[in-house]
């Protein structure tokens, strides 16, 4: 009796403590208050000005076809205060990126205006710029994408760190470990909706899972490299490979599905206690049953003569090559799935689980480079803005000199 009321007593203290123990977990997986401290940037020296009167000088040296110096988008930058000149700043990196000085936008332009979107409510003109990289010159950093990727996540917004996730992998930006492991976190949550994707979208999550994970040899790393190369796979398989690597940083030679089955046979082969996500065999056999089904439908459709078939008409003769081994990939898969149950390799947990443990146990510890890397750039930035501001100020005296002295000989005249 009295051990059964001191169960019931305790029973809700253990309750609590565990879901205690999970919100904690859900936010170490993220960034650290010392990683996204704006204190370090916000240090520099001012340099303020009415942006009002900026514009119009800008406005004035495009109307008269003059150049526009990248010192003065980045005054118009750091000098922001509100949502509105937000919107004003994107007009301006707009015409500068369209201007013959366009190579000339400094980095830590790039950086300020990710940091000034994400203190005055402007998120989504950080991501359209980004987006649209090419019409902005908005190329950030890697700590840069992390502090935006961090800010979603902490948003639960998925989709839309994916989004920059997205961006990193055709920027080619996972050589940090933190970008990495945010990218992985922020990949594996959005899966784990189930969301329904696009061909075109699966070719990006697939891409962008693929080059993550590929500086990693983890579970997560080897997962993740397998899961992506299945995905790659599937469009190479049903549409070509010319889909694939079109406008992407990815390999042009054929063969991703034996890309992610070679990812599985290092995990066999490999010693300790590296395994793969159980998620990783469920997405190759669904594709395989995927492909299988679409193969027999294109059969079906060509014995009856239809026309509607335009993928079909886009393979080349090494794709249609490629698909003939279908088969054997299938062989493999079904191989190596009995082995690696067999070795007790496949870890029952999902991708979304492992990739939470890595972000708990290792971001922390990846954190400490980066913050101390920054703070160097910061000064290098600076002192190069400096030199900049010492530079125009020369420029314009001398420019002064000149005009007086003009003014002095046509007064003599």
């Amino acid at each position: 009796m009295a051990a059964s009321i001191m169960q019931r007593c305790l029973s809700p203290v253990k309750v609590a403590s565990k879901r205690d123990r999970v919100l904690f977990l859900a936010r170490r997986c993220l960034l650290s208050a010392a990683y996204t401290d704006a204190r370090i940037w916000e240090q520099r020296r001012p340099d303020p000005q009415n942006l009002a009167e900026l514009a119009s000088q800008m406005d004035r040296c495009y109307d008269r076809k003059f150049p526009v110096s990248s010192l003065s988008v980045a005054r118009f930058v750091d000098n922001i205060t509100s949502r509105e000149e937000i919107d004003q700043a994107e007009y301006y990196l707009y015409k500068f990126r369209h201007s013959p000085n366009c190579w000339y936008l400094r980095d830590w332009t790039v950086h300020g205006w990710v940091r000034q979107c994400l203190k005055y409510g402007g998120k989504d003109k950080a991501v359209h710029t980004l987006k649209n990289k090419v019409q902005y010159g908005i190329f950030p950093d890697d700590f840069t994408l992390n502090l935006l990727i961090d800010t979603f996540l902490k948003e639960k917004n998925y989709k839309e760190a994916c989004s920059v996730v997205e961006e990193a992998m055709l920027q080619e930006a996972f050589d940090r470990p933190t970008t990495q492991i945010l990218s992985l976190y922020a990949l594996s949550k959005y899966l784990a909706a189930k969301p329904e994707l696009s061909w075109q979208e699966q070719r990006s999550v697939g891409a962008s899972l693929y080059l993550a994970g590929l500086g990693r040899q983890d579970p997560v790393g080897l997962s993740a490299q397998s899961m992506g190369c299945a995905m790659l796979g599937k469009i190479e398989m049903s549409r070509g490979i010319h889909a694939v690597f079109r406008q992407m940083p990815l390999m042009w030679t054929h063969g991703y599905l034996g890309r992610s089955l070679a990812a599985m046979e290092k995990v066999s082969a490999g010693a300790g206690d590296v395994k793969l996500s159980k998620d990783v065999l469920d997405v190759f056999e669904a594709v395989l049953q995927d492909l299988s089904s679409s193969t027999s439908s294109d059969t079906h459709e060509e014995g009856q003569g239809s026309e509607s078939d335009t993928v079909g008409s886009t393979l080349t003769e090494e794709d249609e090559q490629e698909r003939s081994k279908l088969p054997e990939y299938a062989k493999r898969f079904k191989e190596l799935s009995s082995r690696l149950q067999t070795e007790g390799k496949v870890d029952p947990a999902g991708l979304e689980a492992l990739a939470s443990g890595l972000a708990e146990g290792q971001l922390k510890e990846a954190e400490g480079p980066d913050v101390a890397q920054y703070e160097q750039r910061v000064r290098d930035w600076e002192d190069e803005r400096m030199q900049l501001i010492q530079r125009e100020k020369e420029s314009r005296e001398k420019a002064e000199e000149e005009r007086q002295a003009r003014s002095l000989a046509k007064a003599v005249v």
